[in-house]
């Protein structure tokens, strides 16, 4: 239903704009361009960027921050000794590095 809605509103959207032409388009577009150049359009955005910069970059900071910490301990967990998530075939050797069993498969002269 959604790519419908879409299909049909594009399709309108395109009659319209075709049945407007140029000059209407024209027309629209100086009247954005007005209205974005305005000064209480300017300092709305001055201040959406100025409290953009000030609260909301921490906030993005300290969430960011948090997942980085938790993503790291994650991997700390999963490599360091929490081996009983290993399949059987592999383990933790004494240098600490994971190994694999070499003794899987059919074995020597099961082949065909």
């Amino acid at each position: 239903m959604s790519k419908l809605s879409f299909l049909a509103g594009a399709a309108a959207g395109y009659v319209l704009g075709a049945r407007a032409g140029t000059q209407r388009y024209e027309q629209i577009k100086t009247q954005a361009t007005k209205l974005w150049s305005s000064d209480p359009v300017q300092t709305k955005v001055a201040q959406a960027t100025e409290a953009a910069k000030t609260k909301a970059a921490p906030f993005v900071a300290d969430v960011v921050s948090d997942a980085a910490k938790t993503t790291a301990q994650k991997l700390r967990d999963v490599r360091g000794g929490d081996d009983e998530h290993l399949p059987e075939t592999l383990h933790r050797g004494t240098d600490g590095k994971l190994h694999a069993e070499h003794n899987f498969g059919p074995g020597p002269g099961k082949l065909p």
